[in-house]
């Protein structure tokens, strides 16, 4: 049975890696962490009654789902729709002919499983032992795991080469998961998005480190849809000593702005000053304003 199809797939993993709070929890397939949640998790395995991991499962949010590495995968063919009002996020437990199995059984329902990463597909299921991942496109694959962002997070394909500005990892293969339906696959999933940022925005992130080093930082720029000249030659500029940056455009999104803030897009303390700019403290009022109300979900976060 087909549950969805390779970019469907894709795209929920990279939704929930981009647009929600996560935290890496054994044996959970997208429960929020209400407090029948947290008692629940803090109690079910050994792994989770680790002192630092119960008091991680304790600290977080409502609005935080846990998952670890196969439970992502078995949580979105289940139906997980990130409701905070649903036991498990709106997944129902072993639905749609998809079985409860472990990161390394998970394999076994794969098909074309290969070492050779060349030809890897948009929605495979990219595999190390006791670990597993989705290929999200782009060269990117979306894994939960408790190192790094603790949670569910977008990390590079190593073994496609070594990306700065990433996590990398290196997989020992892949394969095509039997829930999945690859009919109608291309080569480039992912669509480049369209600029969204000031070129004052841009080349503090540069200096801030956000976007590594030619010519690396190049072909990223470029391959987001930027003008990789204008901002090298706003960096420069700012180097320089004219760091006076532009007064903000009107057309300046403060509230994606504030959402990417509150996902992390642009660091803490003086990182977050140098990326936002202008618009520094108008975006951290509003910030502080959503933690304050609580609606720090992608979808809630709002202006006041």
């Amino acid at each position: 049975m087909k549950v969805m199809t390779a970019a469907a797939f894709a795209e929920t993993a990279r939704k929930i890696a981009t647009n929600y709070k996560t935290l890496y929890i054994m044996g959970c397939f997208g429960a929020p962490m209400n407090n029948t949640n947290k008692t629940r998790y803090c109690n079910n395995n050994s792994y989770n009654k680790q002192a630092a991991r119960t008091n991680k499962i304790k600290s977080a949010s409502a609005d935080t789902f846990g998952f670890d590495c196969v439970c992502l995968i078995k949580g979105i063919l289940w139906g997980w729709k990130g409701d905070t009002n649903k036991t498990y996020g709106g997944a129902s437990y072993a639905s749609n002919s998809v079985p409860d199995v472990g990161a390394d059984g998970i394999m076994k329902y794969c098909t074309d499983v290969s070492t050779n990463f060349s030809n890897i597909e948009l929605g495979e299921i990219v595999h190390m032992s006791g670990h597993v991942g989705i290929y999200v496109g782009n060269g990117e694959v979306v894994e939960c795991t408790p190192i790094w962002k603790d949670g569910v997070q977008i990390t590079n394909l190593a073994n496609l080469g070594k990306r700065t500005g990433y996590n990398n990892r290196t997989w020992s293969n892949h394969g095509k998961l039997n829930f999945i339906d690859y009919t109608n696959n291309t080569p480039t999933p992912t669509p480049t998005p369209s600029p969204s940022k000031t070129i004052d925005e841009l080349a503090n992130e540069v200096i801030a480190g956000k976007w590594g080093n030619n010519p690396d930082r190049k072909n990223r720029l470029t391959a987001a849809g930027y003008d990789y000249s204008k901002v090298q030659a706003r960096v420069n500029e700012m180097l320089s000593g004219n760091k006076t940056a532009s007064t903000p455009q009107p057309s300046v999104d403060i509230l994606d702005l504030v959402r990417k803030t509150i996902r992390g897009d642009f660091g803490n303390g003086e990182a977050r000053k140098k990326a936002l700019g202008s618009n520094y403290e108008e975006v951290q009022k509003q910030v502080n304003l959503n933690y304050k109300n609580n609606t720090t979900n992608w979808n809630n976060v709002k202006l006041y």
